[in-house]
């Protein structure tokens, strides 16, 4: 047992919650960050403003997610440099057949795979084969075995969300919010959930709730710590880059999840908030704004149809009030709440520089 102890300590492999729970998820939503979403919001910017180019720098940036949340895995893992290469492949097949669940399916694998590689890494004569193969044969072949699982259990999810939709307003509007919210902050893909079960019309408006409360409300709550960078990066970007927090202290995200059971039933009942664009529009929350513009498109769509005669003003109301107004406001007073009674302390919410 000793000189596993000692092998495992040469090859810089800790097994324990800080390192893959905390430390590898932060860096999965960097990576996360820097592909998918990002890529997301210059797609979106080319779309509306008809910069084709943009569009498709875009789509350059969320094709390589999976290897971009891999690779960042593998930088939090002290990686060496064949092992941190070769996890591209592997995020990208973790990713691709992890359908719902890529992200998560990418967190998995990636460790796995990587400490592996760590393992045989420069005990050979012929590194230079024996480190990658053994990384991407370990990763890509874990990768056909259990991501469509992983996939399907994040479906799941899905599932439950598609039986809020048959429930009344009220209840729909806070199952759909604080759930959609919910997987938009896990390492988990709201947008592909709500694009496998075209979650459009007041479902997809309460999913749009649910999202905007987490980002907004993390942006708002953690602005002592993280101030601007932090405020757009998890505004426009992802809460995502919170999970590492949240893993430490799970009382930081009551605020946003009760802040989204709030404005979920308002979106559904009172403005009769509506997605009607894009279904995968539905869980990108303030992404780029993604979630706004679909909402804005669908208006668009439904007056040219007849199915709406205008839009109004408290068609705009509602939807700056659910998207970025009630979430700030909602969380700035329940994370200050928070912090009052010692739940949220000094340093709990701060983002990996």
């Amino acid at each position: 047992m000793e000189k596993v102890k000692a092998f495992l300590r040469k090859k810089d492999i800790v097994i324990s919650w800080q390192r893959y729970g905390i430390e590898a998820l932060g860096a999965m939503a960097q990576g996360l960050f820097a592909s998918l979403l990002v890529g997301t919001i210059l797609s979106t910017l080319g779309q509306q403003l008809h910069i084709e180019t943009l569009d498709t720098i875009g789509g350059f940036g969320k094709s390589v997610s999976g290897s971009a949340m891999a690779i960042a895995i593998g930088y939090a893992l002290h990686c060496p440099p064949l092992v941190l290469f070769s996890l591209a492949a592997v995020g990208y097949s973790a990713n691709a057949l992890g359908g719902a669940g890529g992200p998560l399916s990418v967190l998995v694998i990636a460790i796995v795979s990587a400490e592996l590689g760590k393992m045989v890494s420069k005990e050979t004569k012929i590194d230079i084969l024996v480190t990658p193969c053994v990384t991407i044969l370990s990763g890509c072949g874990l990768s056909m075995l259990i991501a469509p699982a992983i996939g399907s259990a994040a479906s799941a999810l899905g599932e439950v969300i598609r039986w809020a939709t048959n429930q009344q307003p009220l209840w729909m509007g806070i199952l759909i919010s604080v759930l959609v919210g919910i997987a938009l902050t896990l390492p988990i893909s709201s947008a592909a959930i709500c694009m496998t079960l075209s979650l459009t019309g007041l479902a997809g408006g309460a999913a749009v709730a649910g999202c905007c409360a987490q980002m907004v409300g993390f942006a708002v709550m953690s602005w002592k710590e993280n101030k601007v960078g932090g405020f757009v990066s998890q505004g426009l970007g992802t809460s995502m880059l919170q999970m590492g927090n949240i893993l430490k202290n799970p009382r930081v995200w009551l605020p946003p999840i009760l802040a989204s059971a709030i404005t979920g039933p308002m979106a559904t009942c009172l403005f009769k908030l509506e997605m009607n664009g894009p279904a995968i529009s539905s869980g990108m929350g303030t992404c780029g704004l993604v979630g706004q513009i679909g909402v804005y498109t669908g208006w668009l769509t439904d007056v040219a149809n007849g199915v709406k005669a205008s839009i109004t003003a408290f068609d705009w109301i509602g939807l700056i009030l659910i998207s970025f107004v009630l979430p700030a406001v909602l969380c700035w007073a329940l994370g200050k709440a928070f912090r009052k009674v010692g739940w949220i302390k000094d340093g709990d919410l701060k983002l990996d520089d």
